[in-house]
């Protein structure tokens, strides 16, 4: 009986998505090597973003960065039995070695939104970090993927490529806004409303990564429900609020901290397939496009050894869907003029 219980577990344990990801993570099998740098690895997305990338084992060489705190947080990940070496570096002194010989970098780094905050608030003190390190990566990793994740993303991509122009190394396929967490998001909340595994969900999200320029394509979704309406308007404006649904359930203590390292790494796990020659990686990102008259915008995108392989098509939307489009532009359009004009300035 005991035994036949102890197979049962096993069982169920080789049938989870869990076990799936902890296998993986501690694979011996064999993949080239890539260096992933977090900048910003000290903070609160930072932070668990670093542990799940010394997880993956797509991860040969793990450099954490920040302006203080660093030492600590590698010493911690470092004693993880999974391949990756772990080195880390604290103040600007030392971002340089965390740089150099990076395949991706992935970027926290900045203050968390507070109760009250919109994303735009977090403007003036992000963009100016965001400005600096990307400086920094034009001079010492000119051709690593670059993974946005400092807020407000509509405004920082455009920031990080301005500064990258006028440093005469810019790849509009080598720059990404990490919106999966707006994805992470869609998914879970209408696998809940349509009473369906989470697992198999699939979601579009396009558009930006704030407020109602978050645009969850419910028509698209994989499998389809016979929603209402007035669900998917629910669904839609649940999307779009997501961040400060956590905000304020965190009463002021902190953001969509955890939420954010996972699908930050869910983002740099496919960056990495790409650049690793797998076939027909999809994501969702906020990239330089022509899919619209915008210069950046969110939809999916293929990855592979360059990056950017292909920016897809939106496909055909509902009316909700195109209105949803239209509101959205003028906004994002505000915001990636407003990152190029702090770029700009002296």
């Amino acid at each position: 009986m005991k035994a036949a219980m102890l197979r049962s577990i096993r069982a169920s344990c080789r049938a989870s998505s869990t076990s799936h990801f902890l296998r993986r993570a501690f694979s011996s099998e064999s993949h080239p090597e890539r260096k992933v740098a977090v900048l910003g690895a000290a903070g609160g997305i930072g932070q668990p973003l670093a542990l799940l990338m010394k997880l993956n084992p797509l991860v040969s060489r793990l450099a954490v960065y920040d302006i203080a705190g660093t030492p600590g947080v590698a010493a911690d990940i470092s004693h993880i039995n999974t391949r990756s070496e772990v080195s880390g570096y604290a103040g600007e002194e030392q971002l340089r070695h965390a740089l150099e010989g990076a395949d991706i970098v992935i970027i926290p780094a900045g203050v968390p939104r507070k109760p009250g905050m919109t994303r735009d608030d977090l403007f003036n003190i992000n963009a100016g970090i965001v400005k600096s390190l990307c400086t920094a990566i034009a001079k010492y990793c000119p051709n690593a993927l670059v993974n946005m994740i400092s807020n407000p993303v509509n405004s920082t991509v455009p920031i990080a490529a301005e500064i990258f122009k006028k440093a005469g190394t810019y790849d509009e396929k080598r720059l990404f806004g990490v919106t999966t967490l707006d994805v992470v998001r869609a998914r879970t909340f209408y696998a809940g409303k349509a009473n369906v595994p989470v697992e198999g969900v699939i979601v579009p999200v396009v558009g930006g990564h704030a407020g109602i320029t978050i645009l969850p394509l419910f028509s698209q979704a994989t499998p389809q429900a016979n929603l209402s309406d007035e669900q998917i308007i629910a669904l839609t404006k649940r999307t779009q609020d997501g961040g400060t649904e956590v905000v304020e359930a965190k009463a002021g203590k902190g953001s969509a901290t955890l939420s954010m390292a996972y699908a930050g790494a869910i983002f740099a796990d496919a960056c990495l397939k790409g650049l690793n020659g797998v076939p027909d990686v999809v994501e969702c990102s906020y990239v330089q496009s022509s899919i619209t008259e915008l210069p950046f915008f969110a939809s999916k995108v293929r990855l592979g050894k360059n990056g950017v392989e292909e920016v897809l098509e939106l496909g055909n939307l509902s009316d909700f869907e195109k209105q949803g489009l239209e509101n959205l532009k003028p906004e994002l359009k505000a915001s990636i003029e407003k990152g190029i004009k702090f770029a700009n300035q002296s």
